[in-house]
């Protein structure tokens, strides 16, 4: 693992754009974490071999975290610049990540379209639905929620936490009650 470290380290370091690296890079890259820590606790700090683990430990700290920090970088400047990051190049954290700051980057982007335009409109927060704790009186068949998700199908006395609009509609129809938490 030090070695596919090292060139994605390296590969990272010499390219402006985010380089490939497989889904699942950093859950090997930490269970390789583990594996050295745990060997490090096995050995006796006085042998050569000890002192060589421990090396490679600090080495292997210094490339992931530069390498994490370049890619953050990357992505981080592409997104809010209105670039597209390819896909197949993240891992599933950066993937997840990106998914996250593309809502900021598109408010970004629009505060400054409207500013060029000569104007500028507040900038307006989105908020999440709203969720309710109910309880089910009766039976009932799956439900796609306000959020576009699909809730149930649900029998008398489940309990559920439904967005808002979802739970009022079927707490007004007698098919659940609230549930105060």
């Amino acid at each position: 693992m030090y070695d596919k470290l090292y060139e994605a380290w390296k590969k990272e370091r010499e390219n402006i754009e985010i380089q490939v690296l497989p889904r699942d890079f950093y859950a090997k890259l930490a269970d390789y974490m583990k594996k050295i820590k745990e060997e490090s606790r096995m050995m006796d700090e006085k042998t050569t071999k000890a002192r060589l683990m421990q090396r490679e430990f600090t080495n292997v700290q210094k490339m992931v975290d530069e390498l994490i920090q370049l890619r953050y970088q990357k992505t981080f400047r592409k997104t809010i610049n209105g670039k597209i990051v390819p896909r197949e190049s993240l891992t599933n954290e950066e993937e997840k990540f990106i998914e996250e700051i593309s809502p900021l980057a598109e408010s970004y982007q629009a505060v400054v379209k409207e500013i060029l335009r000569g104007r500028l409109s507040h900038v307006k927060k989105k908020e999440k639905p709203k969720k309710k704790l109910v309880r089910f009186l009766q039976e009932i068949p799956a439900i796609i929620g306000a959020d576009m998700k699909t809730y149930g199908p649900f029998k008398p006395e489940n309990i559920a936490t439904l967005p808002s609009e979802n739970a009022r509609i079927l707490i007004k129809q007698g098919v659940a009650v609230e549930v105060e938490a």
